[in-house]
């Protein structure tokens, strides 16, 4: 559907009411070019039919911030399909569709129930179209058409800020940007002068102009001096309707400082200054301050003290305190009243950083003149050097002269000078001096070694006034003779290994000697002559300060000789030479193959390497047969069903075990050959573990033992089992001999017998087979 105006008066009273509304200028842009537009209508019934329909009228205009009491007439929606008898209903959808604008469904008169704000919402888009009250269907498709809010002036502009800061630098030529301001006008800018906006300058005249276009704000005096005035307040005024009568307006303020440029040179407040000072000051005292005047600023005041060459001018200097902008006189030169009483100093102050573009207003610095009055005092006595440095062998004898000092009084008088030395600083009293001619001397022996330097002071007082004294220090160095003979740097624990090979470095040996030759230490290592060749080691000379020690003969025994004592001669290169004997013990020791030593006695020890592999070995067969052991007792336990072994209480199996202390000390096993017939029970019993160290030799003992019982005729012609191992104590096994199955009242089943070997055949034989056959 299209929405038209069908009739010629619509059309009429339309129009009226839109130049009645709107300007005339935008009455002229309302009107839009008519379009052909084609709508569908029923003929016969059936057949649908194009036809083609015009219409004036694609948006409607309405004017913002509405005051009237009724409702905005917007316009007017029809369809030819229309036959004036209330068959059809229009609806309104879109934007603000019946909340903002309101239809009548019966007319299709648009009206706006709510007044309207541009700056909210400029344009409505809204969608029309004609339902058929019977049958609910629609006659015409749904058409789109647009409402626009004509603006009003009903805003007026707003600066971006309300309080701008601003600066420009003094002395700055007329039209000088300052800074830009800016103000926005809600209203719409394409839509009459609601929203063109025109600054002005309402306060800071004639210092500040404003461009009225573009806000700009720019000096409008040359040569403003911030010394004169600093701070400047500027009202800008943004008015719209383009400054036109009746137009709204607002206002910012901007705060305008001048900055500093160096337009102004230092300049002394006097001419003269006068100081006094005595003759004894230290040097670098400071004497007095000046300062020069500068109006500017922050670095353009900022300003540098010189002294002129002249009279004083090798004699004192002058320093700029950064901080204060003042100058500070200083002593350089010892000032002498009878040398000169007066000095006359001309000193300039000049800015460190002048300004190019105000040179032409003269030279940037300022000249005072400075006298200085040197006052005559009775002075200390003063030392011919501000240190002494005396060198001296330490063993110079007691009472010796060393070094001597000298001080003399710079006053006219020439007072005579005494000597003394501040015992803080010698407390042990090692040294004194001459009380007249100033000559040190020592009162006791000196040593290198223990003091190498010695720092003592020394006093010159005036004879006629105690008063007047003054200190030197005196730096004592003393030098080294070669009274130290060398020694060992350690003590060397060294070890040779009985399988040693003729020429095997065993040890390297270094030594340490508490002098301090300017040449450096030079060693020499020789066997001393009482033992020139030693048939058992050498001495080898590494000419490095170290000496090596080196076997010479091919194997060594420990029970034949268990420690040696090798003496080595030890000399320096000094003079006078010095030398010392060191002596060298050396252990034998047995060691493996790698060189690494086991053991330096008789008796085995147990090193940080570790244990032996037969060691190892031995420990873990005994384990191997205590586990044995305890597995056949739990068999034995178990199987034990059928009468006993043996019947007769005199029929015991022959079971022999051994001492534990046999295991213990193998070298003690022949003295207890005899076996011992002991209860079967204590066969089994668990005891204490032996260490690791004593089960070193057992393995071999174990199987040794075997062998014998093996191989001895005399041993019972039925088997037998003997233990040779150490199990502990506590055991909770019962034993396993047959020699108590007598008390028991059950059969036993032996036919176990016969899985275990061939070691077992016999009994198998015996007790294994039927009844019959044991009967």
């Amino acid at each position: 559907m299209r929405t038209y105006h069908c009739l010629p008066l619509f059309i009429w009273t339309y129009m009226f009411y839109a130049v009645d509304a709107i300007p005339l200028q935008e009455k002229a842009n309302s009107d839009l070019p008519s379009k052909r537009m084609m709508s569908l209508t029923k003929d016969d019934g059936k057949m649908l039919h194009r036809t083609k329909r015009g219409w004036m009228w694609n948006q409607f205009f309405l004017l913002e911030e509405y005051t009237g009491t009724d409702t905005q007439y917007v316009g007017k929606l029809h369809t030819d399909q229309d036959k004036g008898d209330g068959n059809l209903k229009y609806i309104l959808t879109g934007d603000g569709a019946g909340s903002i604008f309101v239809i009548d469904e019966n007319t299709g008169d648009i009206h706006a129930a709510k007044k309207l704000d541009r700056e909210e919402k400029s344009l409505y888009i809204l969608r029309a179209k004609a339902i058929d009250r019977k049958t609910g269907r629609q006659v015409e498709p749904e058409s789109e058409f647009i409402i626009k809010i004509h603006d009003i002036n009903d805003n007026e502009p707003k600066f971006t800020k309300d309080l701008y800061t601003a600066s420009v630098p003094e002395m700055s030529g007329v039209g000088t940007s300052v800074i830009q301001v800016t103000a926005t006008d809600a209203d719409d800018a394409n839509y009459g002068n609601s929203a063109k906006v025109v600054y002005s300058i309402l306060q800071g005249q004639p210092y500040f102009s404003v461009d009225p276009e573009s806000g700009v704000i720019k000096t409008a005096l040359p040569d403003m001096s911030r010394e004169n005035r600093e701070k400047y307040q500027v009202v800008i005024q943004a008015k719209d309707m383009g400054g036109q009568m009746g137009g709204l307006s607002g206002t910012t303020t901007v705060h305008i400082t001048l900055t500093d440029v160096n337009n102004n040179p230092p300049r002394f407040p006097q001419s003269t200054y006068q100081f006094n000072s005595p003759e004894s000051v230290p040097l670098g005292t400071h004497l007095g301050r000046i300062k020069a005047n500068d109006p500017d600023v922050g670095e353009n005041a900022e300003m540098e003290y010189s002294i002129a060459e002249g009279d004083g001018a090798d004699m004192f200097d002058v320093i700029t305190d950064k901080d204060t902008q003042e100058g500070i006189i200083t002593v350089k030169q010892n000032l002498d009243f009878e040398n000169k009483m007066l000095y006359t100093l001309r000193v300039d102050a000049s800015n460190t950083h002048p300004d190019p573009r105000f040179l032409h207003m003269g030279p940037f610095k300022d000249t005072a003149v400075v006298k200085i009055s040197v006052e005559d005092i009775d002075e200390p006595p003063v030392f011919s050097k501000i240190s002494y440095l005396i060198e001296v062998d330490e063993d110079v004898k007691e009472g010796s002269i060393i070094g001597q000092v000298t001080a003399y009084d710079p006053d006219a008088t020439n007072n005579f000078i005494q000597y003394s030395v501040d015992r803080h600083t010698d407390m042990d009293r090692i040294f004194s001096i001459h009380p007249e001619n100033g000559s040190i001397f020592t009162l006791k022996p000196l040593d290198r070694e223990s003091s190498p330097w010695h720092n003592i002071t020394v006093i010159a007082t005036e004879i006629n006034n105690s008063k007047q004294s003054s200190h030197v220090p005196v730096f004592i160095r003393i030098l080294d003779i070669n009274d130290h003979a060398p020694e060992f740097a350690m003590y060397y624990e060294t070890f040779v290994c009985e399988n040693a090979k003729p020429g095997q470095l065993i040890q390297t040996v270094s030594v340490m000697d508490k002098d301090d030759p300017p040449r450096g230490h030079k060693f020499f290592f020789e066997p001393v002559p009482e033992f020139p060749l030693n048939p058992n080691f050498t001495i080898v000379d590494n000419k490095d300060n170290t000496a090596g020690i080196m076997t010479r003969k091919d194997g060594y025994s420990r029970h034949k000789m268990s420690t040696y004592l090798l003496p080595i001669l030890i000399f320096d290169n000094d003079y006078p030479i010095q030398s010392s004997t060191g002596t060298l013990t050396i252990r034998v020791c047995a060691c493996d193959q790698q060189g690494n030593m086991q053991s330096c006695s008789a008796q085995a020890l147990v090193l940080a390497a570790g244990l032996s592999t037969g060691a190892l070995v031995a420990i873990l067969l005994c384990v191997i047969i205590l586990l044995v052991l305890v597995v056949l007792f739990a068999a034995l336990k178990r199987q034990r069903k059928k009468e006993p072994l043996i019947i007769s209480k005199d029929d015991v199996r022959d079971n022999q075990a051994f001492d534990i202390g046999t295991l213990r000390n193998p070298e003690a096993r022949e003295d207890s050959k005899l076996r011992r017939d002991v209860m079967p029970e204590a066969i089994f019993q668990i005891r204490r573990t032996v260490p690791l160290w004593e089960n070193i030799d057992v393995q071999d003992f174990i199987h040794r033992r075997l062998k014998e019982n093996d191989s001895d005729p005399s041993a019972p012609p039925y088997d037998s089992l003997a233990t040779y191992a150490y199990e502990g104590n506590d055991s909770i096994a019962d034993s396993l001999s047959s020699l108590e199955s007598l008390t028991a009242d059950c059969n036993q089943d032996y036919d176990y017998l016969s899985d275990w070997g061939p070691r077992f055949k016999k009994l198998a034989d015996m007790y294994g087979g039927d009844e019959s056959d044991r009967e």
